[in-house]
């Protein structure tokens, strides 16, 4: 999960601080409205991608030496992480509150609709209010006064404005960006993003008022003029939103076309930089010549087996002889470390089903407590099995002092089925399933090893 919200937040600001430095000023409007929402999206995306790069190296000659066996092996527990919970569950809250937020307003401006007058206006449908509020669009629902339209108070130019923001779907890439701040609510970036779309959204609308009315000193004093208007739905796209510089200037400016082919351009260098810094990975490949009739290839050997099975997996090593800890991954360990302790390589599972007379006995609930594809279950649950149809099944006795009033019985055994053992048990010496080993390591038999998850 971090890794993910690392690469997604860098992408993030890096395609907005281009979009602020080359783009947000340029008049090439419906350009910079894909880069916005192409950012969004890649920016989700990228972290899922793996660019490999093979990189050959020579297989080290290593002559051991004594090697030094002590006491301790690692040992696997599970620990209840309190923070981790309790961070998942403020984030749970928030995002519930703020998802009840988001769909509370679609219910709204639903219900505003639905319950005021709408008259049909060309591919759009105008919602007469009775209170005084800006002219403001929501899919393809434009709200404006009724004494206003009844009087024929508001300007040509302001239904052509609000008509651009339907028939350009604006009100889509505010929901899109009004959910991803709800999932994400935590990333202020996302705050930007909304009000560098919603600006390019008015810039999109002036420009279709400018080249249809194509009388720019009267379009902004009417701008101008509006600006003390109602606040309207944080949804909604308005006429009122960000009266500033930056809209009356933009009408004036002019982009050559070498220069906005110039500032496209732009994005493919940033995109295949972001690709390359964030996405490759190097992947170590031994550097193999090819064999002769007389050579054959050799088995992985012991140690191979156990860098393959512990790659990533972090390391800590209570060295109790020295006097001192050592907490790495386990690929970043020396040979003498490695050796010193024994990492235990599980050899890979061959199925092996019961026969029908082993099947019927380990129905007595009396004497065996079974479980069925890591979950337990009443022994009567094995009458849903042919023999064929378990995988592989191990078991133990139990102790009478380890025996408890939930498990009295002198046995326990593991049932897995085809479908679980493919997925869980097939490959599971290939690779250590947990995050973390603790070894503890002393010449007292009385010490216990520190567990850990």
């Amino acid at each position: 999960m971090s890794d993910f919200l690392i690469k997604s937040t860098i992408t993030l600001c890096v395609l907005l601080a281009v979009y602020y430095l080359f783009l947000e000023k340029e008049k090439i409007h419906v350009f910079n409205r894909f880069y916005l929402l192409f950012s969004l999206v890649f920016s989700m995306v990228i972290p899922f991608i793996t660019i490999e790069v093979i990189q050959e190296i020579a297989q080290p000659t290593v002559t051991p030496g004594n090697i030094q066996i002590l006491q301790g092996s690692p040992i696997i527990m599970e620990e209840t992480n309190y923070l981790a919970i309790g961070l998942w569950s403020l984030y749970a809250v928030v995002t519930l509150v703020l998802a009840i937020r988001f769909f509370s307003n679609i219910i709204k401006i639903s219900s505003k609709m639905k319950s005021n007058t709408p008259i049909d206006y060309k591919n759009a449908k105008l919602i007469l209010v009775t209170e005084k509020t800006l002219p403001h669009t929501f899919l393809n629902a434009i709200f404006i006064n009724e004494s206003e339209y009844n009087n024929r108070q508001i300007e040509a130019e302001l239904y052509t404005h609000e008509l651009t923001h339907v028939t350009q779907k604006h009100t889509l890439d505010i929901l899109f960006i009004e959910l991803l701040k709800t999932v994400f609510w935590f990333n202020p970036v996302f705050i930007f993003y909304k009000k560098a779309i919603q600006l390019n959204h008015e810039f999109l609308a002036d420009e279709k008022v400018v080249t249809s009315y194509n009388n720019v000193p009267f379009y902004q004093s009417l701008l101008l003029s509006k600006t003390s208007s109602n606040p309207t739905f944080y949804l909604a796209s308005n006429l009122n939103y960000l009266i500033t510089k930056k809209r009356l200037l933009m009408m004036t400016k002019t982009t050559s076309k070498t220069e906005a082919l110039l500032k496209k351009v732009i994005l493919m260098p940033i995109v295949a930089t972001l690709l390359f810094l964030l996405c490759t990975k190097v992947v170590a490949q031994e550097k193999t010549e090819p064999l002769t009739a007389d050579q054959p290839k050799k088995a992985q050997t012991d140690d191979e087996r156990k860098d393959a099975y512990y790659s990533g997996v972090r390391v800590i090593i209570h060295d109790l002889i020295n006097n001192k800890k050592i907490d790495k991954k386990y690929e970043d360990l020396t040979l003498e470390e490695k050796r010193k302790c024994f990492f235990y390589v599980p050899n890979a599972f061959q199925k092996k089903s019961p026969n029908e007379k082993e099947l019927e006995n380990f129905k007595d609930s009396k004497k065996y407590a079974i479980w069925v594809d890591g979950k337990h279950e009443p022994n009567a649950h094995l009458n849903n099995f042919k023999p064929t149809d378990i995988a592989f099944f191990q078991g133990s006795s139990v102790s009478k002092n380890a025996r408890s009033k939930k498990f009295p019985q002198a046995f326990q055994y593991n049932f897995y089925t085809h479908n679980y053992f493919d997925k869980n048990l097939k490959n599971s010496h290939k690779k250590f399933s947990g995050e973390k080993v603790e070894v503890t390591l002393s010449n007292n038999k009385n010490v216990r090893p520190i567990r850990t998850k």
